[in-house]
């Protein structure tokens, strides 16, 4: 903007760039543009009556599609209701979507999912059915609500499911784990044997169009289902085409995770000992907090803590070379530290975790994305 009289003018408007800026560039101007407005282009601006044109969604060139509604009901942990139903347009949008029996099929098995379990994760849900992605899209938001806050932020609740009212539901609360790293694990996140979900390297536009690598899915491939005579080239049986690996919402003893940061269900992980922790106050649950849900106070650090120490020994495993330099330094620190008296807080302050910007990818916000 220009200063002139006082006032200032937007000499940009109307006025082309360059090209399109790369990632964490400003625009350029145009190399034909020297940054002056000739007089009579000031005239245009100045001259008596002149006013800005009024921006509206009439008079905009979208750089890309606008994003199609898929009415989900959100709920935070201190809303008082919960919604029993879906919204009328959730519904139609299924009745639109759910054109052939493959369909009909998928939405009973979903129905038996939260039958027997009130609260999925998306993961969860696509490594138990096979679905087209854009389909689960639409058929999530028919059966169940989506908790934005809380114990069970980030998961689907069944409608008229209030698991603030029952303690059972405490193995259903989500665990935001992420794999630390640092001089006091032995490795750096250069080091890590677990890729990222997604590389900065990799970073495009959100108006830049991608085109797949693998299988490309057509309008007629949603209208026919999982069956249709188009998967003939497919790898993958139609059974089985969506479906994603169990180790994507199931953490086991042994197993490292798929990527640095995951969201566990608690009932998700099948490790006896994190089970002992859940469960410790089986009985006794008085309160639902928003931080920590119906288990004791701090559990999900102590959960935190075993898992890490887990992931530690199958890496110092699978690849002793990083800890081979740093055996004899951690027992000397840690025989120093015992004999000064040293409290094992000033060590912590030293960790380094892992953070999302590295590399993964927030999933929670990415899935709220989807239906906003």
């Amino acid at each position: 903007k220009l200063g002139l009289f006082g006032g200032y003018v937007d000499i940009f408007r109307g006025i082309p760039f360059a090209a399109p800026p790369k990632t964490l560039e400003d625009p350029q101007p145009h190399p034909g543009w020297d940054g002056k407005l000739s007089p009579f282009c000031l005239s245009l601006f100045l001259r008596e009556g002149y006013n800005n044109p009024q921006v509206s969604g009439e008079n905009l060139i979208g750089l890309s599609r606008a994003r199609r509604p898929h009415n989900a009901i959100f709920v935070n942990f201190d809303d008082e209701e919960i919604p029993t139903k879906p919204l009328d347009a959730a519904v139609q949008n299924w009745k639109k979507v759910c054109t052939n029996p493959v369909d009909k099929k998928v939405e009973e098995e979903l129905r038996k999912l939260f039958e027997v379990r009130p609260v999925w994760s998306r993961n969860a849900v696509k490594a138990n059915i096979s679905v087209h992605p854009d389909k689960l899209k639409v058929l999530l938001p028919y059966l169940a609500y989506y908790m934005l806050t809380g114990p069970w932020r980030s998961l689907w609740v069944r409608f008229g499911y209030d698991p603030r009212k029952h303690p059972e539901a405490k193995i259903y609360q989500v665990l935001d784990f992420r794999i630390r790293c640092g001089m006091k694990y032995g490795y750096a996140a250069a080091d890590m044997p677990v890729k990222a979900k997604r590389s900065t390297y990799n970073y495009s536009l959100p108006i830049t169009v991608k085109k797949q690598g693998s299988h490309t899915v057509s309008v007629h491939d949603l209208k026919q289902g999982l069956g249709s005579a188009g998967t003939s080239g497919a790898k993958k049986p139609p059974s089985s085409r969506y479906k994603l690996k169990e180790s994507v919402y199931i953490f086991r003893e042994g197993a490292l995770p798929p990527y640095r940061q995951m969201f566990y269900q608690l009932c998700d992980l099948n490790v006896e000992s994190l089970q002992k922790i859940i469960h410790r106050n089986d009985g006794t649950e008085s309160e639902c907090t928003e931080r920590d849900g119906w288990c004791l106070a701090k559990t999900s650090d102590d959960l935190r803590d075993s898992m890490s120490l887990m992931i530690k020994q199958i890496i110092r495993s699978t690849r002793p070379a990083l800890f081979s330099n740093t055996t004899s330094s951690e027992d000397g620190k840690e025989q120093l530290a015992y004999e000064s008296g040293e409290d094992e807080d000033d060590e912590e302050e030293e960790e380094e975790d892992f953070k999302p910007s590295d590399g993964s990818e927030n999933e929670m916000e990415t899935e709220i994305l989807d239906y906003v």
